[in-house]
């Protein structure tokens, strides 16, 4: 319990501090030495490096969120929730499996939904001739 409002509250520092920074706009991606670099830091416990990655791919966050749930009414809400399954992934991450770090925590960034936002992912219904409800 205290491990998640921990997470919430360093949420809200990181959405504060890009507010204040930046001109509200998001850090450009890390290259991929530099996001390589930062992960192999981050795995052996800098929290510098561990901010760093956070801050730099808090862009996918919000392209997973509109790009998934642009029907919800609630995009700030779910822009936090996404958030703290960014810093999931990010915790989590297995530099040794070969995967990209943007590949891994799209999932984590998509999978965690609060219960009290009933939406769903777009899906976009292709007609079919075939049906014969409207008869």
């Amino acid at each position: 319990m205290l491990h998640m409002l921990m997470e919430i509250a360093a949420t809200k520092l990181l959405f504060f501090a890009l507010h204040l920074s930046n001109t509200g706009s998001f850090p450009p991606p890390l290259s991929a030495e530099e996001e390589q670099k930062h992960l192999l830091a981050c795995a052996a416990g800098d929290t510098a490096a561990r901010d760093k990655l956070i801050e730099h791919n808090l862009r996918l966050v919000v392209h997973v969120i509109k790009k998934y749930y642009a029907n919800c009414v609630d995009q700030d809400d779910l822009i936090s929730v996404g958030t703290i399954g960014l810093i999931k992934a990010i915790n989590t991450f297995n530099v040794g499996k070969g995967a990209r770090l943007a590949t891994y925590a799209a999932r984590c960034i998509d999978k965690p939904s609060p219960p009290s936002c009933p939406f769903r992912p777009l899906k976009r219904e292709v007609p079919s001739l075939f049906r014969l409800e409207a008869l």
